[in-house]
């Protein structure tokens, strides 16, 4: 792999997605194109791409002038499997540690941090699946593969004999023969929330510039995705991906799909429509939650992730709402789609780019990794990011009131933060103390 050398001027990038929400982008910034064998400043690539570029053949050895958009093992979180595990050990962690954030109700259940479905990995978890299962033999699950995307693999089962058939030997009874990758069971969600009778999903992008200190983005532009057909749960709809999975990769194979929105909505819209029907106070209770889910899901991987600082991420988060308004993270997705199926879908991606380079680049020069300010944008180069949580502001913060701070770090950052600290606090589990204005909503 070329190694750059230059030190200033234009920016020269390299991709191997040919997206116009991309090359516009690139191109209206004045930025060069170049091949992966010339010198780069910015290469926006696929995971495989990535992971050639961090291979041991090429010595994992970027110049102070080049940046990549994934982490070397960004697949802690964007596989399925793999997200599991790291959330779980995250949970046992705080709660070897005694964290009040690891806190359990009677029944067993994490208060603050139960966001991902009861969920098992097989081959591997068989044994203690199936015994799940048959504590609740009605109970339906939803198989998928870890590695893939897209919908791909997807199924539902409402019996163990489903899943022994699915499986290489269906007369192993302890599901003892290997399968070619792991996959994940889920208890499904059957309670989602529902908008005209449809099942939808989020889709939200977060942007991670450090995981060490962790330092994440939110931004504002990201949509629903509904399915074409209305949610039913009888038996014999199982098997219908166009009432269960909202991914558009296959919704738009339906017959009932829009061309005009997609299928579609964006996110001010459905805030919108939910504070419209279960009031203001619910939505940002939601939407608090849905942060302080993101910023743990981050926390959980923190640790294992190779906090690369020629790296940044642009992740997809999918999340699924229930008809309690409680949201629960279903994955992380490493390469969001860029395709654009609507026009204003096309707009968003664009806008998406724009707002993500300009966050990184705000002076539109080749980077400088060991510069200070180098990913330390300013907030009129936010666009439509806010900062979700910083983590160094925070533990700055700790032992502070952070109302009527200057410091640009938005509501998001100070919600939770907040919320750690008044977990954290004996005099607030024991229902003392000033809350302040800012995040009250998670009373």
């Amino acid at each position: 792999m070329s190694q750059s050398n230059s030190s200033g001027g234009t920016i020269k990038y390299c991709s191997d997605q040919d997206k116009a929400c991309l090359t516009n982008n690139f191109e209206r910034k004045g930025w060069i194109h170049v091949t992966p064998h010339d010198d780069w400043n910015f290469y926006w690539a696929g995971v495989g791409t990535a992971r050639n570029v961090f291979s041991v053949e090429n010595g994992h050895r970027l110049a102070d002038d080049q940046i990549i958009c994934h982490y070397p093992n960004h697949f802690e979180l964007t596989r399925k499997d793999l997200v599991v595990k790291n959330i779980k050990r995250y949970r046992k962690d705080l709660e070897k540690e005694g964290s009040p954030l690891a806190e359990k109700d009677e029944h067993g259940h994490y208060i603050h941090l139960d966001f991902i479905p009861v969920t098992y990995i097989l081959p591997g978890d068989y044994n203690l699946f199936a015994e799940e299962f048959r504590k609740n033999p009605n109970s339906t699950w939803i198989m998928k593969p870890s590695g893939k995307a897209r919908g791909i693999g997807i199924f539902l089962i409402n019996k163990l004999t489903q899943l022994k058939k699915w499986s290489r030997d269906g007369k192993t009874q302890n599901y003892a023969t290997p399968v070619k990758d792991n996959y994940v069971i889920s208890k499904y969600l059957d309670k989602p929330l529902l908008i005209g009778g449809k099942k939808f999903d989020l889709r939200l992008y977060v942007l991670v510039l450090s995981y060490r200190p962790l330092k994440v983005y939110i931004y504002q532009l990201g949509f629903a995705r509904f399915c074409t057909v209305k949610y039913n749960t009888s038996v014999g709809e199982l098997d219908n991906m166009f009432v269960h999975l909202t991914n558009v990769s296959i919704q738009k194979y339906g017959a009932e799909y829009n061309n005009h929105h997609g299928g579609k909505w964006p996110i001010h819209a459905l805030r919108l429509y939910i504070e419209s029907t279960r009031g203001k106070q619910a939505a940002d209770k939601l939407w608090d939650e849905i942060h302080w889910q993101i910023v743990h899901s981050l926390k959980a991987v923190a640790g294992v992730m190779a906090n690369d600082r020629h790296c940044f991420e642009c992740y997809g988060y999918d999340i699924i709402i229930d008809s309690a308004l409680k949201p629960w993270l279903i994955e992380v997705n490493a390469s969001p789609s860029l395709s654009a199926t609507t026009v204003n879908d096309r707009i968003m991606k664009y806008k998406l780019v724009l707002d993500t380079i300009n966050v990184l680049l705000p002076d539109n020069q080749p980077p400088d990794v060991k510069s200070p300010s180098f990913k330390n944008p300013p907030k009129e180069a936010l666009g439509n990011y806010e900062l979700l949580y910083d983590e160094e502001v925070a533990l700055a913060m700790d032992g502070k009131n952070p109302s009527g701070s200057a410091s640009g770090g938005g509501v998001g950052l100070y919600a939770n933060s907040l919320r750690e600290r008044r977990i954290q606090s004996d005099k607030y589990r024991s229902g003392g103390g000033n809350t302040g204005s800012i995040g009250a909503s998670w009373k």
